[in-house]
């Protein structure tokens, strides 16, 4: 669940600000960290330079030159809410929000005839809907004609896929902005800034290197998550100096050696995959684990996934594609932390389905023979025969059509002729390709008037 609206990116609901820039309203001193360090203005936001460059669609809204609604899309404690609040915050607006787990039609309604009102006095109501996605269909139908017409200037956030949990007309009505995890250089940067800003901890703690790493994979991209563990580690020094040792005791949770960026990231993931290769499905569950416990992006273990799924199964259980396409798009449709399950699911899957080789083999044989040059002429009667003169060429004459036979399989040259009888592709004896390894044979038997 997005929990954008909790703490960092909280807005109150009826500010308006006569500055030309953008600025948010100072939250209490006794706020939590996350809070007290919401970004005040454009120049303090980090991250999601793609959408705030000059003349990006998202920066002239921020400042006012813009009109049109807009989604934000993308994982928690990214900013999605404090960019609408930003927003609310432009000249003439006012910011009024919504939470689809607990806002009905019945609230829709009276925020759009409240926006109505503020219309004919001249003022803009920016409606920002934490979790739009959670909306039903009927909630999202009585946002249209207030959007189309522009009585409120919708900003919703989600952490789904707008194209699949948003209606089209809606979908059609506002700009889709895709807001990408942090960096571990943005969250090292905030981290930083909360230790030395007035609003935060104003220099009274010192954060070791050791220290300051396991916030930062703590974080996994998650700027709230990352000041609230800082926070925590804050309140339970009995000294100014943050150690690791501290962060560890003060959010209960242990320090993994892993450089994302180091030899642990190539080691780990070395082990990931030659321990799904090797069918121990209790070490690639551990492996698993360790990656998603230091913050590893979940696109790049579901890209190995993939590519072990033809490359060391392949045809031994041809499902295994499947689920490993499956496990990716569940990471890019509903993020972490939900989609771990997905990466576990599929994990164990290619860990315990049978292996072969026998499509990177084949692949590598094909291509090998392409280096060496044997890339001979289309046999004549498989080139194309849909053009004016290509019959008089000899192209596409005695071609057989396999679906007339009633085998459908008939004997015909299909390689060059340099090729004729060369085999690329050798099941092993091992899962499914027992059985395709037999009909194999009998398709070449046929195909190539082999008699046995």
């Amino acid at each position: 669940m997005d929990e954008d609206g909790d703490g960092l990116f909280d807005a109150p609901s009826d500010a308006a600000s006569g500055e030309s820039e953008a600025r948010i309203e100072r939250p209490r001193p006794g706020a939590p960290l996350a809070v007290r360090m919401r970004p005040a203005n454009l120049d303090e936001v980090v991250g999601q330079e793609h959408l705030l460059r000059s003349g990006a669609p998202l920066r002239r809204l921020v400042e006012g030159s813009g009109a049109a609604s807009v989604l934000l899309y993308g994982p928690p404690g990214t900013g999605k809410t404090t960019l609408a609040s930003l927003v609310s915050h432009s000249t003439g607006r006012r910011f009024e929000a919504l939470s689809a787990l607990s806002a009905g039609v019945k609230e829709v309604r009276a925020v759009i005839d409240l926006a109505r009102r503020r219309l004919t006095a001249g003022e803009q109501t920016v409606l920002f809907i934490d979790e739009v996605h959670r909306f039903s269909k009927t909630q999202q139908d009585a946002l249209l004609a207030a959007v189309e017409n522009r009585i409120v200037l919708l900003v919703g956030a989600t952490t789904e896929n707008p194209s699949f949990s948003v209606v089209s007309p809606l979908l059609s009505r506002s700009l889709v902005l895709q807001l990408q995890p942090l960096t571990d250089d943005n969250i090292t940067t905030l981290l930083r800034r909360a230790l030395t800003d007035p609003r935060g901890l104003d220099d009274r703690y010192t954060v070791t290197d050791d220290a300051m790493a396991h916030l930062v994979a703590i974080a996994g991209g998650d700027a709230r998550r990352g000041l609230t563990a800082l926070e925590a580690a804050a309140e339970a020094a009995p000294s100014s100096e943050i150690s690791l040792e501290l962060v560890e005791a003060s959010i209960d949770r242990a320090a993994v050696r892993y450089d994302r960026d180091g030899d642990q990231h190539y080691d780990v993931t070395s082990a990931f995959i030659k321990s799904m290769r090797g069918s121990d499905v209790d070490a690639s569950l551990h492996y698993l684990a360790r990656m998603i416990t230091a913050g590893e992006d979940p696109r790049f273990i579901a890209r190995r996934l993939v590519i072990l799924a033809s490359e060391d199964i392949g045809m031994a259980d041809p499902t295994a594609l499947l689920t490993a396409t499956a496990a990716a798009s569940a990471v890019q449709m509903i993020g972490m932390p939900e989609a771990q399950l997905a990466l576990a699911q599929a994990t164990i899957h290619l860990a315990t389905a049978p292996k072969s080789g026998s499509v990177t083999s084949g692949l590598g044989a094909a291509m090998a023979d392409i280096t060496a040059g044997k890339a001979g002429l289309v046999p004549a009667h498989l080139r194309d025969g849909h053009y004016a003169g290509a019959q008089k060429m000899g192209n596409a004459i005695g071609y057989r059509l396999p679906h007339k036979d009633p085998d459908g399989v008939l004997p015909q040259q299909y390689p060059p002729d340099e090729l004729v009888g060369v085999d690329y592709y050798t099941p092993t004896d091992h899962g499914l390709e027992r059985e395709i390894g037999r009909r194999v044979e009998k398709l070449r038997r046929i195909v190539r008037l082999r008699r046995s």
